[in-house]
């Protein structure tokens, strides 16, 4: 059997050559998140340009995402929504929200997201209790892994029947195949592929790109 473990550097770069389209609005806010501490929490461009790209293939025109650090996985899905589209972002850090906002004002995007500071199982239950249960069209989990089981049951219910919810990191720098994981983060993700794997409630595949990125589809019926 012969098992891919990765791309090359140089057939990395010749695949982004050849497939990268990414505005220059997001190429500087790339740029500027590299800068920052936690530069290991951004998401790479071309897993932001297939975000956009499915969002497209669906006909999203709400989206939600759990997890916004800098907003640069925001702004690739916020520009590929409609005019009267809408984000509804969570976080709990304002001030790494803050590096991105500018630059959603720029792409003139600012006003389709909606930034929720605040823990994102309180804002999904929130929304839950606003009766907005189905009312999504996509949802993208990238926040704390101890929390996945819990964002990904609540993505089911606001997710609208059709509808696809992407997962980012389950693959976790390889620790998935950890035998007796000491941490708990590892634990939940093993778990949470397990059940995924399972759930009769969706269509899904996990994506070798970068980390791992399960795609779940809510199925109709």
């Amino acid at each position: 059997m012969i098992v891919n473990l990765g791309l090359s550097e140089k057939l990395y770069d010749y695949m982004l050559s050849v497939s990268l389209r990414e505005p220059e609005v997001l190429e500087r806010l790339r740029h500027e998140t590299d800068r920052h501490e936690k530069s290991a929490l951004r998401i790479e461009p071309e897993q932001g340009q297939l975000m956009a790209f499915l969002a497209k293939l669906i006909g999203a025109r709400r989206a939600l995402e759990i997890g916004v650090y800098t907003g640069y996985s925001a702004l690739w899905v916020a520009l590929a929504l409609p005019e009267d589209g809408e984000l509804v972002a969570c976080d709990i850090r304002e001030e790494w929200a803050a590096i991105g906002e500018p630059y959603w004002e720029e792409a003139g995007v600012v006003e389709k997201i909606d930034l929720r500071i605040a823990p994102a199982t309180e804002t999904l239950k929130e929304l839950l209790a606003e009766g907005e249960a189905g009312t999504f069209d996509l949802a993208f989990i990238d926040a704390d892994k101890k929390q996945y089981d819990a964002y990904y049951e609540y993505c089911l219910d606001l997710v609208r029947p059709g509808g696809l919810i992407a997962i980012d990191n389950v693959l976790w720098h390889g620790h998935v195949l950890e035998e007796t994981p000491q941490d708990e983060g590892t634990r939940t993700i093993q778990a949470l592929n397990e059940r995924i794997h399972q759930d009769q409630r969706v269509d899904m595949t996990l994506v070798p790109i970068r980390d791992g990125l399960t795609l779940v589809r809510k199925r109709e019926s």
